[in-house]
């Protein structure tokens, strides 16, 4: 395995690809220029643990490519116990950076501090870090800004990475590096000396903000400011151990250990409840007869006509209040519609939650965010708290009345862009009402932990509260503006912003 490349000939003399161009003075030079490097990199601990000894290596162990990858020179075999020499499985890998990049030299550590950066997050797919100066020593970057490194994924053959590794150039432009994870780095540059430099200032990075991470800072923020969640510390075997410990004080959540999940309301909790009761009901109720016209004769809208048909013929032989007849299915479609409207408009002005509702809700609203006359709203802190935990490897669930349909709607088209890489999935009342407390059972048997502890549950609800804290979750209360009133000495412990938690 190869842990330098130097693009080291140049123009008409190695396009001839001649015995002379092979034992001409660049060639001579790249080869001892590479042997004295994979010393040097040996010392760092970069290149240890190879097939190859790099620390041993001669200018003629070296293999020479053409431009287009083809084999120009390679060396001599070895006397025993040294294996036969081989290519190295980088060199394809090697080639993109040049092809994509223009790259003068190519370098492929398998440092830890590259390989610990990346366990850190194991859904992370970017390293990110500002405000340190070493940064200045990377291509394009200055102190004040953001180094972003991709991320892709490992391997059993390191030449299977070359097709991530070319995506992850070509998605990140101003890149000079792209991190493997459990495995290293790869960085170019214009020349040997310019890859060799950033090479050191993306391991003191690494190492840097595996040590800050240590202490409970946060290299991402400007300050490095105390992360709220938790700490990371490493074992005695050198394997990354998340105690998840809260760090910091002054949090109404409390300073135990920080939840494996996060199961979130939407209405008063994620989002404000005028969004729902001011935009998405009264969009559902202006538009449900232009909706059922438009889309009567399909599947889907049969479907929801059946369902409304059961739940009014229920309605009518129990008496509730603005339930009409809807006409047989034989009778004219307007007639139909403005039977269904009318029983629908009753329905939402009763804030009634029912699933023939939910469903046609959801159909409808799905047409209003797929013409952007409609976009989710959520409170500012939440895109920040939802990346936060997903980078931490909290797995985040929504939990709400609405159906799922239009939990992902909301979602996935907030004012925020799309939130939906940030959640594990969404629950609505199929598995139970919310305030009651088999609901919560059921959740906490779909999630999987050990206890329900584990689970943190958020809601702007007393009764809901009230309902998890029976099946042992924990609990805090969200008070966002326009929230209703809370009991007196209710008990549960409150936060007015993500960010507390």
């Amino acid at each position: 395995m190869a842990t330098l490349a130097v693009n080291g000939g140049g123009g008409a003399a190695a396009a001839t690809h001649t015995q002379a161009y092979l034992e001409g003075r660049a060639v001579k030079e790249t080869r001892v220029l590479i042997s004295e490097l994979c010393r040097h990199f040996y010392t760092l601990g970069w290149v240890s643990g190879t097939g190859v000894q790099k620390e041993r290596m001669e200018p003629e162990d070296m293999y020479v490519l053409s431009g287009n990858g083809t084999m120009l020179s390679s060396p001599s075999p070895k006397p025993y116990p040294h294996k036969p020499p081989k290519c190295s499985d980088c060199a394809p890998l090697f080639m993109k950076a040049y092809e994509k990049r223009d790259a003068g030299a190519v370098i492929h550590s398998h440092g830890i501090e590259s390989c610990l950066v990346t366990m850190i997050n194991p859904m992370s797919k970017e390293f990110r870090i500002t405000h340190m100066e070493m940064i200045k020593g990377i291509k394009g970057h200055g102190y004040y800004d953001e180094l972003v490194v991709p991320i892709i994924e490992n391997t059993a053959y390191e030449n299977e990475l070359t097709d991530s590794l070319a995506k992850a150039i070509d998605a990140y432009p101003k890149a000079t590096a792209v991190l493997v994870r459990n495995h290293g780095i790869y960085v170019w540059g214009d020349s040997w000396i310019n890859a060799k430099t950033q090479a050191e200032c993306y391991h003191y990075l690494f190492d840097a903000a595996i040590k800050l991470h240590q202490l409970g800072l946060d290299w991402s923020t400007p300050n490095h400011g105390p992360t709220r969640n938790f700490k990371l510390g490493l074992g005695s075997n050198g394997n990354v151990n998340t105690s998840a410990k809260a760090v910091t004080e002054g949090s109404d959540y409390g300073s135990g250990l920080f939840p494996r999940c996060i199961v979130l309301d939407i209405e008063g909790t994620t989002t404000p409840i005028s969004f729902v009761s001011e935009v998405l009901f009264p969009y559902a109720r202006d538009n449900v007869g232009k909706h059922l016209s438009v889309t009567y004769d399909t599947a889907e809208t049969q479907d929801d006509i059946k369902l409304l048909r059961s739940q009014v013929e229920d309605d009518l032989k129990q008496g509730v209040a603005g339930a009409v007849p809807i006409p047989p299915g034989d009778a004219g479609k307007e007639e139909v519609i403005a039977a269904l409207v009318a029983n629908v408009d009753a329905m939402i002005k009763a804030d009634r939650k029912i699933t023939a509702l939910k469903q046609l809700q959801g159909h409808i609203w799905r047409t209003g965010f797929e013409s952007n006359e409609l976009e989710g709203e959520v409170f500012d802190d939440v895109p920040e708290a939802l990346e936060k935990w997903h980078s931490l490897g909290t797995k985040v669930y929504i939990y709400s009345s609405g159906s799922r349909l239009a939990q992902r709607l909301i979602f996935g088209n907030s004012n925020y862009g799309d939130l939906r890489k940030y959640l594990s999935g969404f629950f609505d009342t199929a598995v139970g009402n919310k305030r009651e407390t088999p609901s919560y059972v059921e959740i906490t048997n779909s999630l999987g932990v050990d206890k329900p502890s584990e689970i943190l549950f958020v809601t702007d609800v007393y009764q809901e509260a009230t309902a998890a804290k029976a099946a042992g979750l924990e609990v805090v209360i969200s008070i966002r503006p326009g929230n209703g009133p809370l009991p007196e000495n209710h008990g549960f412990k409150t936060i007015n912003s993500f960010a507390e938690i």
